[in-house]
């Protein structure tokens, strides 16, 4: 069995008030604005203790809108090789924010987008 747990999604979308309220009205998700220097980003634990977080991220209309999960690794760029290797690619790569947090989206061999990242380490 595998140890790499999924434990994000993004819901990336040019209408997010629009899609918050669906998500609102369907499972009964709350969201929280964190804005950020790329606009809205609004994050949800409607997982609670069973489920993942997640997150909408308002787009400006000229990328298309998306839906990716992400599964956390010990190392993301060990991880784009091993994508690569089993021949996949990476769409965008290795990027660290501001808080620490490393990420990068691969394709599967379908053109699947999926991610994983590794937290900001702990302090």
């Amino acid at each position: 069995m595998s140890s790499i747990p999924v434990t994000w999604f993004e819901i990336g979308s040019d209408r997010p008030d629009e899609v918050q309220g669906f998500y609102a009205e369907l499972f009964g998700w709350t969201f929280e604005e964190q804005g950020g220097p790329q606009g809205s980003y609004r994050q949800t634990t409607g997982g609670g203790e069973r489920g993942i977080g997640g997150a909408i991220r308002g787009l400006d209309g000229t990328a298309p809108n998306y839906a990716i999960f992400y599964a956390e690794v010990a190392d993301v760029a060990e991880s784009c090789r091993r994508a690569e290797a089993a021949g996949g690619k990476v769409l965008l790569p290795l990027r660290t924010a501001p808080s620490g947090l490393t990420l990068a989206h691969l394709l599967d061999p379908s053109g699947n987008r999926i991610g994983v990242f590794t937290p900001p380490p702990a302090g």
